[in-house]
């Protein structure tokens, strides 16, 4: 039986999914074509690199375990080269370790396998949204509510725009999802345990500084000047979004 599933594009974005599972291959690639999604597939990770390198994609799904070199190191590469392109990881390895290891290589999200197609389309809808790489205007009004301001910082969250003293800055999907939540979370210290898991979904038992990574990326691109910074740290607790 086949089921039909919300259309979510008003125009094709390009995919490319880099994985050697036959099976899986071609599970996600009739799948995404049937929602008019452009679907590039690439069987091994060296494939993967150089058709990222030649061609402008709107998303990587990437799995982990390839036949020549790992997923992790994949992302690392395309990373030297394209810091905004969400990558989602599909993953068999649902360790908190391994998680971990996906996000801290460059990765904005990850699916463990098996998984629900239904799941794979949402998690793909998120990450394009975020990036600013999909119009949702057939199913979101703009109004007040999508915009975030703080200070001089202003974000909306319709057009996925980003100005600070009327400056446009890009994010990449990740560190614009931090930022969200750092606006939804104004003056309020937050820990690291509790950005990590609201913004990657992954518990913070593991002593990775992804967070502190994330955090200084996202300071580089919004403090102009050493006066005006909005993001501070608070030694031995987290982080606060308060006024310079």
């Amino acid at each position: 039986m086949k089921i039909n599933y919300p259309l979510i594009l008003v125009s094709m974005k390009k995919i490319i999914l880099i994985e050697d599972e036959s099976s899986v291959v071609s599970f996600i690639k009739k799948g995404l074509q049937e929602l008019e999604y452009e679907i590039s597939v690439a069987l091994d990770g060296n494939t993967g690199i150089k058709m990222v390198e030649n061609n402008d994609f709107d998303m990587i799904i990437l799995d982990i375990m390839l036949p020549d070199i790992n997923g992790l190191e994949v992302c690392k590469e395309i990373r030297k080269k394209n810091k905004t392109v969400p990558i989602l990881f599909l993953t068999a390895l649902d360790s908190s370790e391994n998680i971990v290891m996906g996000l801290e290589s460059g990765g904005d999200d990850y699916l463990v396998k098996p998984f629900k197609f239904i799941e794979l389309v949402a998690r793909i809808k998120s990450l394009l949204r975020r990036s600013g790489h999909i119009s949702e205007s057939d199913n979101d009004i703009e109004n007040d509510e999508n915009i975030y301001q703080f200070e001089d910082l202003t974000v909306n969250d319709y057009t996925k725009k980003v100005t600070r003293n009327g400056i446009e800055i890009s994010l990449t999907s990740t560190e614009y999802k931090l930022l969200l939540y750092f606006l939804n979370n104004p003056e309020k210290v937050i820990s690291r345990p509790e950005i990590l898991e609201a913004v990657w979904g992954v518990n913070y038992e593991l002593g990775t500084n992804v967070v502190d990574v994330y955090v200084n990326y996202l300071r580089k691109k919004l403090d102009i000047q050493d006066d005006n910074k909005i993001i501070h740290t608070v030694i031995g607790m987290g982080y606060v979004l308060k006024k310079p």
